[in-house]
């Protein structure tokens, strides 16, 4: 099996505080992998270190065999923790928006998407609850034709009907269109039947990884596995 992504020797400090630790990981293409650890484990920042947001101070990544930089990124959607769209818009509009300035967005399919997620075209991104607006960021990644897709707790703070919805959503989106996925979540119960790889950081440091389907048999569910590590 190929890799989508290899990082190798990698380090990232801010000041005296470590991100990123001498970290070594590869991530399979094609596959749906979980990264998780607990907070400060370096996960928001190995993300924005593979599209290049930040700079590492040594170490070498990859990204399909390339370097991060600014043409990568139109094979790749990336979620922010934390993101958010402008609030001035109707969720059309914004569907509309990103067809016209997002690489590979397929605005029929994000049409499809919000029908699928409940979500009405008219309201504007202004009105929208959490778990609304946390939906309409999953579009944003999903409806993209892209090789790469990276979501930084997409999961985070909203209600389970929301994070079902999204759950389903991305199966779907594998199933139409192979991407190699990469989710950070602390949400490790709804989401680890989402996950055929799993990569666990502690402060910047490869913990564990492996084929979850083996680690399962070996260790039991990914989420005593995880409180196994970090309790």
């Amino acid at each position: 099996m190929s890799n989508a992504i290899e990082i190798k020797y990698l380090n990232k400090f801010y000041g005296s505080k470590v991100a990123l630790d001498d970290l070594y990981v590869t991530f399979p293409e094609g596959q749906i992998t979980g990264l998780l650890g607990p907070n400060g484990a370096g996960k928001s920042t190995l993300f924005k270190a593979i599209i290049g947001l930040v700079k590492p101070q040594c170490g070498n990544i990859l990204v399909f065999g390339q370097h991060p930089h600014w043409k990568l990124n139109a094979e790749i959607a990336y979620l922010p923790d934390r993101a958010k769209w402008y609030k001035a818009h109707t969720i059309k509009q914004a569907l509309t928006y990103a067809f016209n300035v997002l690489p590979g967005f397929d605005l029929p399919r994000a049409l499809e998407l919000a029908d699928q997620m409940q979500l009405e075209l008219d309201d504007q991104v202004s009105t929208l609850s959490k778990g609304q607006e946390a939906r309409l960021h999953i579009i944003l990644c999903l409806a993209r034709k892209v090789k790469l897709v990276l979501l930084d707790e997409p999961f985070s703070g909203i209600d389970l009907l929301s994070r079902e919805q999204i759950i389903q959503s991305i199966i779907e989106s594998m199933l139409d269109q192979p991407q190699t996925i990469l989710i950070s979540t602390h949400e490790i119960h709804e989401a680890e039947g989402l996950f055929d790889h799993v990569v666990f950081l502690n402060r910047g440091q490869l913990v564990l990884e492996g084929n979850t389907d083996i680690l399962r048999q070996e260790k039991g569910s990914i989420e005593s596995i995880y409180r196994g590590l970090f309790r």
